[in-house]
């Protein structure tokens, strides 16, 4: 039987490059509670990544992490990865799809399409998390996941690994919170109340 998203927020999407995975894995590891919705995990990669990110972030948590492919369906208590190479772009609230267009920000996933992307989609049911990076992406996106209702936390750029992207962030959008790393499980749990 397909499970059903019982949530307020429908999705919780999770930017970030540079030092970003290390935040990753400590929220994972603390982790320990069912989500009533997705999250999706935007990470910059190289373009010809093999696939052992999912691999090595399952280790971290009980729950099922799992590499999108084209037309992958989202579910909740699930945490999905965005592929190298490829844009995420939503579908609808359950379904995604991959795209090859030109990089934005050198970048390919893009950050700033896949939040504008979910933007239109999840209007105020979206919550957007930005992490460490060196370069802007997220910020033009963030723009516009605020225009549609969604929340926005970013990384507090003190605790950040390469503070550029969470910083540009903060001086150019309109957020909800700023957090420290160890917080992210716990406002993860907070968003089920």
């Amino acid at each position: 039987m397909e499970q059903s998203i019982h949530s307020d927020y429908g999705l919780v999407l999770i930017g970030g490059s540079a030092g970003s995975l290390h935040v990753i894995m400590e929220m994972l590891k603390n982790i320990h509670f069912s989500l009533n919705f997705p999250v999706v995990i935007v990470v910059h990669r190289k373009p010809y990544s093999t696939s052992v990110l999912p691999v090595l972030l399952q280790q971290f948590t009980e729950i099922e992490v799992i590499e999108i492919e084209d037309k992958t369906d989202l579910l909740p208590n699930r945490i999905y990865i965005a592929p190298a190479d490829y844009h995420l772009l939503f579908e609808d609230t359950k379904t995604v799809s991959l795209d090859s267009s030109e990089k934005m920000n050198y970048s390919r996933p893009s950050i700033d399409v896949t939040f504008r992307s979910a933007a239109e989609i999840f209007g105020l049911n979206l919550v957007t998390v930005l992490l460490s990076g060196a370069n802007s992406d997220g910020t033009e996106g963030l723009k516009y996941v605020k225009t549609n209702g969604g929340k926005i936390w970013i990384q507090n750029p003190e605790t950040a690994e390469v503070d550029y992207m969470p910083r540009m962030a903060l001086e150019q959008v309109d957020y909800d919170l700023v957090f420290n790393p160890n917080e992210l499980a716990e406002l993860l749990r907070n968003l089920k109340r």
